[in-house]
C-alpha cells in the first residue's frame, strides 16, 4: 500500500501494481499493436506498390511512429490511463498525486518507452522497476505517473465491538434524532479501529465524540462511565430502533413489516422519524445484571487498576 498526499492534503492509499502484471499489461499491449502494426502496413504496401522506394520508406517509418507509438499515447489519453492490456489485467496509470493522466503524460511515457521497453526488449524497464520503491520505469520518473491496481481484494467491512451488557438497554430513553450522520459516521468509524489505535491517541478520541454526542443531546454522558462504552451503547441503542422502526413500520406492529436482517441494518441511517419514535418503548435493563458488575476488560473502567499499577481494559492513559 502506498499513501500518495494530494494537493488538498488528503491521504490516498494507493496499491502500486507489480512488475509481473505491469509486464503481462505491456505484453498484451504490444500485441495488440503489433498486430495492428502488420494489417495496416500490409494494406499500404498493396495500396502504394506504384511509389518507389523512398515513399514507401518514408511512409513504413511515419507508419511505424503512427501505429506502435502514437497509438498507445493515444489510447492511454482517451481511456485515462486504461490500455487494452492494463484494463485485462485491472491496471491504471495515475498522477503521483493519484489524479487521471493527460496527453503529456502519455505522451512522455511513449517516448521514453520507445527506448526502454521496444529498444532494449524490456530490460532497462524491468530493472527501474525492480529498483524504484513504487515498481516505476523511466517513463513513469519522467512523466510523474504510477501505475495502480484497481482490482484489489474485496475485504468485509470490520462491525463495531457490542456493548459491555451492564449498559444494554440504559440510554433508551435518549433524544437521538439531534445527532448528525456525519457524527455517527465518525463514531462507527473510531469503534470499528479503536483496537487499532494508539492508547492515548484512541482516549483522547473517544473523549472528544463522547462530548460531541453529549452536547448533540443534550444529555451529559453518565460520569465513570468510559468513553468507549458511551459511543458504543448509543450506538447500539440507535441500532435497535432503526430494527424495531423496519420491524413495526409506521401502521402498527407487523404493519408492512419488511423481513430485514439485523446483521444489514445500518447505524449510520438518517434520523429516526417522529413516528417511528413514539412507537419506541424504553428497553429495560436485563434482569439480573446489577450496575456494579464486572465490567468487561474492553471497556475497562478509568478506576479500575491492577495492583500493580497497570491499567486494566479501555482505561485512560497514565
Amino acid at each position: 500500500m502506498s499513501e500518495l498526499v494530494t494537493g488538498e492534503a488528503v491521504a490516498l492509499e494507493l496499491r502500486p501494481a507489480k512488475l509481473p502484471s505491469r509486464a503481462l499489461a505491456v505484453v498484451l499491449d504490444l500485441v495488440v499493436a503489433l498486430v495492428a502494426y502488420i494489417l495496416v502496413t500490409v494494406a499500404l504496401v498493396a495500396s502504394t506498390s506504384g511509389l518507389d522506394s523512398a515513399a514507401q520508406t518514408a511512409l513504413s517509418i511515419a507508419t511505424f511512429v503512427l501505429v506502435l507509438v502514437g497509438g498507445p499515447i493515444a489510447v492511454e489519453t482517451i481511456s485515462h490511463g486504461r490500455s487494452l492490456g492494463k484494463l485485462a489485467c485491472g491496471l491504471r496509470v495515475v498522477r503521483d498525486d493519484g489524479g487521471p493522466i493527460r496527453f503529456r503524460h502519455a505522451l512522455v511515457r511513449g517516448a521514453v518507452g520507445v527506448i526502454e521497453i521496444l529498444g532494449t526488449f524490456g530490460c532497462v524497464a524491468c530493472i527501474a522497476s525492480l529498483v524504484s520503491e513504487r515498481g516505476r520505469r523511466l517513463g513513469d520518473l519522467f512523466a510523474g505517473t504510477l501505475v495502480v491496481r484497481e482490482r484489489v481484494p474485496t475485504v468485509s467491512a470490520a462491525s463495531a465491538p457490542p456493548p459491555p451488557p451492564w449498559l444494554v438497554g440504559r440510554f433508551s430513553e435518549l433524544d437521538l434524532s439531534t445527532v448528525p450522520d456525519g457524527l455517527w459516521l465518525a463514531i462507527r468509524q473510531y469503534l470499528t479501529r479503536m483496537h487499532q489505535l494508539d492508547p492515548q491517541v484512541g482516549w483522547a478520541m473517544s473523549a472528544r465524540l463522547a462530548s460531541d454526542l453529549a452536547a448533540c443531546t443534550g444529555t451529559p454522558a453518565p460520569h465513570g462511565i468510559p468513553p468507549a462504552a458511551y459511543l458504543s451503547a448509543v450506538v447500539q441503542e440507535r441500532q435497535e430502533r432503526e430494527k424495531r422502526r423496519m420491524y413495526t413500520g409506521p401502521g402498527g406492529a407487523g404493519a408492512g413489516a419488511a423481513e430485514v436482517p439485523p446483521e444489514e441494518l445500518s447505524v449510520l441511517g438518517g434520523p429516526v422519524p417522529s413516528h417511528a419514535r413514539s412507537q419506541s418503548q424504553p428497553q429495560a435493563q436485563a434482569p439480573g445484571v446489577p450496575e456494579e458488575q464486572e465490567r468487561p476488560a474492553s471497556y475497562g473502567d478509568p478506576s479500575d487498576r491492577a495492583s500493580d499499577g497497570t491499567a486494566t481494559g479501555f482505561a485512560p492513559p497514565a
